[in-house]
Order: C-alpha cells, then structure tokens, then sequence
C-alpha cells in the first residue's frame, strides 16, 4: 500500500488531488494542512477510509517532522503555500517563510526514503515572459514580486536536492485553475460570485491583460498521468490551458453564460504582480493526457451549475 502525503491539503487543488488519489484503496493518504486558507470541508470522505487529516505547518520544522515519524510516506505532493494576489501582495514575509516549508519537506523526504516529491510551483516564475507560448526551459527571471521569488527558489531547492542528495522530483507549474472548490480570491470564482450575485464585476485597468484558464480536472488529470506513467521525473511540466482570453472578455463570458445583471467597472491598475501576458506551451501535458482540454464555456457552465466554496 503506497503512502503519500499531501501538504496544503485542504485547499484547492491539494483537496482535488486527494480525492482522486483514495478512490484507490490500495493508497493511503495522510493530507497536512495549517488552515491558514485550507477548509476542513473540502476534505474528501473516502469509502474506503485511507485518509488522514492532520493539522500540522510545514514552515515549522518540530510539526512536519513529527508526521514524517509517524509514517512511511512514498510519495510527497508539496502544495503547501500562501496563496492569492491580494494576500501575498499584503503579506511579503509571510510569502517568504514558505521557503522554509519548502527546505523542510526536502530534508525530512532525503533522509526517509521519500521515492519522489512532486511541487506546486507556479506560472508566476515566468514573471513578465519574454517569448509566446511560455516553454519550461525559458525562464526570465525578471518578477520581483515575493510570491515568484519563492517559486523560483523552490525549484532551485529540488534540484539542488536531487544534484546533491539523488531525491528525485517533478515540477508542476500551475497555470490559472478553477473548478468547484476554489475560494473566490481568484480572479474566475471571483467574477462567477459577482456575476451569480448580480453584483458589479470589478476589472484591474482596462481589461487587456490576458490569462488561460485550466480546469480543475484537467489539472488533476494531467499531474495523476504524469506520476503514473513515471514522466518528466527530475524535469519540469508547464499545467495549463492555452487558449487565452483578456480579463476584460472573461468577465463579458461570465455574465452571459450565467444570465447575470452585472456591470462591469474598470479600477486603477494593480501596481505590480499583474502581469500583460498569460500563455504556456502544454506540449509535455498534452501527451499526458492524450485528449483535449475542458473548454472555457464548459468549465463555466460547470461552475454555475455547482458553484460549491465560492459563493460568499
């Protein structure tokens, strides 16, 4: 019975993975979560029992170490991070002490016999992307925003580990997601919980920036693939959709698929963290999944139809 544990497993997409992961029953799954943004409720209950929850902060060294203790963990999913442009943007240092979660999950999996340790990275690294669509060996380097220099540090941490220590990873890069779980400080669940209030639907400047949007199951899919068929280890996968769309367009599809009476009205333009331009190369995900992308119109649809955690 394979063990894995999932860090910042009661939030979004770590709640997703796991819920995928214990429809096995030959796996068991010890999910960590401080919840700072995680929720309890996003916990999958598994039929077969082969979930734990256990509240525990990876940025301190004596509450992570004392899980790894308990088990025998195979696999790590590291997804424990502070997250949302407005909370990071307000919180810097706090964005910053994720880095010790990130040195203390390597060294607890290094020195436990950890096969593989997967991690969230983000599109964030690319800062202000330098070529279109944005490959995984192209990166700028140019974000000075906490959150990016985190990310990117994370990435220099594993493998840093697996040039020293043989640990060995995969990096998954997220690309925006959205689905059913995810809090409304993202920009998607956000628009839908205005657009499905009737509430007016703020837009940062005019609008112009653009994004792609990756469905939840997409991303799920995509990661599952990836550690099944034992790809990309030791390398880097880009998880994303690649069709863009302006903010300013999101928002008009959003209150038209859902029927809303929303307005749109434009705010001064975030001073920095927004960036112009959103578009990955999925070359490595697509021959993952072997099919195509949940469309836009779709996965909004889906959302309307069962918002979950995002409606205020």
């Amino acid at each position: 019975m394979p063990k894995f544990l999932i860090t910042g497993g009661a939030g979004f997409i770590g709640s997703c993975l796991a819920e995928k992961l214990a429809q096995d029953k030959d796996n068991y799954l010890v999910v960590v979560d401080n919840l700072l943004t995680g929720q309890l409720e996003k916990l999958p209950v598994s039929p077969h029992h082969n979930i734990r929850f256990i509240k525990a902060d990876v940025n301190l060294f004596e509450d992570i170490a004392s899980v790894f203790q308990a088990f025998s963990f195979d696999y790590v999913f590291h997804y424990a991070a502070v997250v949302g442009v407005k909370r990071t943007q307000a919180n810097p240092v706090m964005v910053l002490n994720d880095a010790l979660g990130i040195r203390n999950i390597l060294n607890l999996c290094k020195n436990t016999g950890v096969e593989r340790v997967y991690y969230s990275s983000s599109s964030e690294v690319y800062g202000e992307p330098v070529e279109y669509p944005q490959n995984e060996h192209t990166t700028p380097l140019n974000s000075r925003i906490p959150y990016a220099i985190v990310k990117n540090l994370g990435e220099a941490y594993f493998r840093s580990y697996n040039k020293e220590f043989g640990l060995d990873f995969t990096i998954f890069r997220f690309f925006n997601t959205y689905g059913p779980k995810q809090s409304i400080d993202f920009v998607m669940s956000r628009f839908l919980s205005f657009a499905l209030n009737n509430k007016d639907i703020p837009v940062y400047g005019g609008g112009s920036q653009t994004r792609t949007f990756c469905y939840i199951d997409d991303n799920i899919d995509a990661t599952l693939e990836a550690f099944r068929q034992k790809r990309f280890i030791n390398d880097v996968i880009n998880i994303g959709n690649d069709i863009e769309i302006t903010i300013l367009e999101l928002a008009r599809k959003i209150i038209e698929l859902s029927g809303s009476a929303s307005r749109i009205i434009h705010l001064p333009a975030l001073e920095e963290g927004d960036m112009t331009r959103r578009k990955p190369d999925i070359t490595k995900m697509r021959s993952l999944l072997k099919r195509d992308l949940i469309p836009i119109e779709l996965g909004i649809n889906k959302l309307i139809e069962n918002p979950g955690f995002i409606i205020d």
